[in-house]
Parts: structure tokens; sequence; C-alpha cells
């Protein structure tokens, strides 16, 4: 009983205590996000999508994601990616890539849009991940002053405020938002690209993602109403255009006035 004793007041009890507790908690964790990944994928698709889709990948994809799209050296696996990653990506023409560098440049998609739903088809029957979202999450009809406030609160340091897009580290960047379909808005929110986190539904709610694309369109379809934007950079901009504008006038005026004594 002493021993017992002895042993149950090890110093030693109380941090294999805490690392039980974080083991048990972690594995909740993660068999949580996997029930929930599971349940994210909910898009049916055709046996010869699946089919096609793979034909697809296997000409075009897998020089570099590996065959059965399980990663290679020169790019990461797509299995539990989901259908979305494949939609934002290929759809916006980022993938496959042009050319090496910092982070996947956007241009002409290469593939059509029938091409682009068979392979999400393939890669989204390769383990579940986020779906493509329905059409009842982009109708752009969310609160538009909520969705500013999640965007200013979540997206803002690295978009700008009026999603004008910003410089990031070593070459990378996170673009404008302007002319980017509601779809890839929200795919892009699910999916995390490139530099960007993933914004679950535990992080932002289906309703807010569509607030937030309401309040992108609001202010593209909007303008700029108070004449050339600047880069919507804010002041700092404006401050500089008034400073060189101003100093360009106050250089010829000087010029005019030598003229005119000479």
């Amino acid at each position: 009983m002493k021993a017992l004793s002895q042993k149950r007041r090890h110093p030693l009890a109380a941090i294999a205590l805490l690392l039980m507790g974080l083991l048990v908690t972690g594995g909740l964790y993660a068999v949580a996000t996997t029930v929930n990944q599971a349940k994210a994928d909910t898009t049916t698709y055709s046996a010869s999508d699946v089919e096609e889709g793979g034909k697809l990948f296997a000409a075009n994809c897998a020089t570099c994601h590996g065959m059965g799209a399980s990663g290679s050296q020169a790019g990461p696996s797509l299995v539990g990616v989901g259908a979305a990653a494949v939609d934002f990506q290929v759809g916006t023409g980022r993938m496959p890539m042009q050319m090496n560098g910092p982070q996947a440049q956007q241009k002409p998609a290469q593939f059509n849009e029938e091409q682009t739903k068979q392979l999400a088809a393939y890669v989204a029957s390769l383990g579940p991940g986020p779906a493509i979202p329905e059409a009842g999450v982009l109708d752009e009809k969310g609160d538009a002053a909520k969705g500013g406030e999640l965007f200013r609160t979540n997206c803002a340091m690295c978009h700008n405020a009026a999603a004008a897009g910003g410089a990031l580290t070593r070459g990378k960047f996170a673009p404008a938002l302007a002319g980017v379909s509601g779809q890839h808005i929200y795919e892009a929110m699910v999916t995390g690209p490139q530099n960007m986190p993933v914004f679950s539904d535990a992080n932002i709610s289906p309703e807010g993602k569509r607030d937030i694309i309401t309040y992108l369109k609001q202010i593209e379809a909007n303008g700029s109403p108070g004449g050339a934007d600047l880069g919507a950079l804010g002041p700092v901009s404006e401050g500089l255009f008034v400073w060189i504008a101003g100093l360009g006038v106050i250089i010829a005026f000087t010029i005019w006035l030598t003229s005119r004594t000479s």
C-alpha cells in the first residue's frame, strides 16, 4: 500500500497524465475531423466521370502528382483534397502549372468545364474532402455588412481591405478578388490554396462564407465612385501621389519663372 502511494506521488505522474490527456484529445479531434471531411463531399459522380477523369489525370497531372495521385517529389498527394480543390486549381488555370515559381499563377484554364468536372470526380473518388459548393451559398444574397466584418477580420490582412490583393513574403502574393467567381472564392476558403489558410465550417460557417461572397461582389459592383483608386492602398498611395504631383507643379512653376526672368 505504501509503495502504491509513493508511485501515485511520483513527480512524473502529473506529466504522464497530461500527455495521456493530450493524446486522447488529439485522437478524438482527428476522428471528428475525419467524420466531418467524410460528410463534406456529398456530391455524387457517375462512374464514367471518374473513369474519364482518371485518364485525364494520368495524361496531364500524374507527372507531378504521381499515379493514383499519391504524390511525388514534384507534387503533393491529392488523396483527400476533395473535388473543391480540383475545381478551384484547374478552373482558375493554376493547374497544371505553367512554370515553377513561388506559387501557381492564374492563367486561362487548360480544361473545359466538363473535363474539370471529370478531374474533380476522379480526385474525389480517392478520399473524402471538401465538395464543390451548392448553388444556395453562391446566390450573392447574404448579409453584405456581416460579410464585410468577416472579411476584414479574416482576409483583409492579406487581400487588402478593398480586396485589391497584396504582397506576401518570398515572392508570394494574395491575389485581387475582383472578377473571381463566387464558386471559386468559396472553394478557396474551404481548401486553402497556396499560402491561404483553410476556413472550415468551424471557423466560418457556410452562411458566413455566403455573406463574404455577397460583400465582395457588392464592392466589385460599386467600383470606385471617388475616382481612381490608386491600387486601393489607402492614404499612403494617395499621399504619395499628391506629393509627387505637387512637387512636379512646383518644379514646373519654378522653371517657368526663371525662363521669364532670363
